[in-house]
């Protein structure tokens, strides 16, 4: 709980900070002046949510992210296996995916709209196109991290090769390929709301560049915060979806600020407890080995 409080926390003097600054327009080398306050853009976000428009445009965002992000994972998940594991698929695949991968998928609207005849098709396009090679990458690197033993032991007790995908592969690349998608719904999410300023007619990134253009500031922030809360939404999500399925991993557990002296004297006293062992354990074999040099003396002057 006291966690949570101290996050809440941070967000609220964050927050405060941010009226402060602007309500005193402080113009140093930062000019906040020009923002608004935190009242005008909470003021501006109440008027929108009471309208139709922002539930619809959060609709078309959303369904836009979801559709483009799930032919994504499937399509990186299924790509990054098959490079990663045949030779062939690498030559093949290998120098077409490295040529595209540095192009950013915001680079291809043009693209998108020469090629699909609606505009919400390129859109999910450019979407896919974002999340695909961070996916791709993190489960082809994932793949090719696994212990080769393991796959051994799988054809020693007779086991083909879709068994070793299904039990081999994809359950021990399931922390790189959530790490993957983890990243690929974030720059999603960037890609998506450039899509929509510039060939999208609703959505959030729509009506952020709408008010943009009206100089409506404080509406240009709703759609921030809008963008912000909803791919922190989406992110925890596919976090908590990677937990669930990877529950045999090992976690790592926060050590209590305040811990027992007990456990404290137990843990100063460890290395004590190994070096003392340590020690008798060279005393031990230091005297067996005087004892094996007094024996081969005596065993030497017994044969003179």
């Amino acid at each position: 709980m006291s966690r949570y409080v101290l996050r809440v926390a941070s967000l609220a003097a964050a927050l405060g900070l941010w009226q402060l600054l602007t309500s005193l327009k402080v113009d140093l080398w930062l000019r906040f002046s020009q923002f608004p306050t935190v009242t005008d853009v909470a003021r501006a976000f109440a008027d929108r949510v009471s309208g139709g428009d922002y539930w619809t445009d959060l609709t078309d965002s959303l369904t836009r992210i979801l559709t483009g992000f799930a032919l994504a994972a499937v399509l990186g998940v299924a790509t990054g296996v098959l490079v990663a594991r045949s030779r062939l698929a690498e030559d093949l695949l290998g120098p077409v995916l490295e040529v595209l991968r540095p192009i950013p998928a915001i680079a291809l609207v043009p693209v998108a709209i020469l090629l699909f005849p609606s505009n919400e098709q390129g859109i999910v396009f450019i979407t896919c196109t974002a999340a695909f090679f961070p996916v791709l990458v993190s489960t082809r690197h994932a793949v090719r991290a696994l212990t080769p033993v393991w796959e051994e032991a799988v054809r020693t007790m007779g086991g083909g090769r879709w068994r070793i995908l299904g039990s081999v592969v994809l359950p021990g690349a399931l922390p790189g390929i959530f790490g993957g998608l983890s990243v690929g719904i974030g720059v999603s999410w960037i890609c998506v709301i450039s899509a929509e300023m510039i060939s999208g007619q609703y959505g959030v990134g729509y009506r952020t560049w709408q008010d943009y253009t009206v100089v409506n500031y404080p509406g240009v922030f709703v759609g921030m915060v809008t963008i912000g809360v909803l791919g922190w939404v989406t992110s925890t999500a596919v976090e908590l979806l990677g937990r669930s399925l990877t529950r045999w991993l090992p976690r790592r557990s926060y050590v209590p600020v305040g811990r027992p002296r007990a456990a404290v004297t137990a843990v100063a006293a460890a290395p004590v407890a190994v070096q003392a062992d340590g020690e008798s354990q060279n005393q031990s074999d230091a005297q067996q080995q005087g004892r094996g040099e007094t024996g081969q003396e005596a065993r030497d002057e017994h044969f003179v």
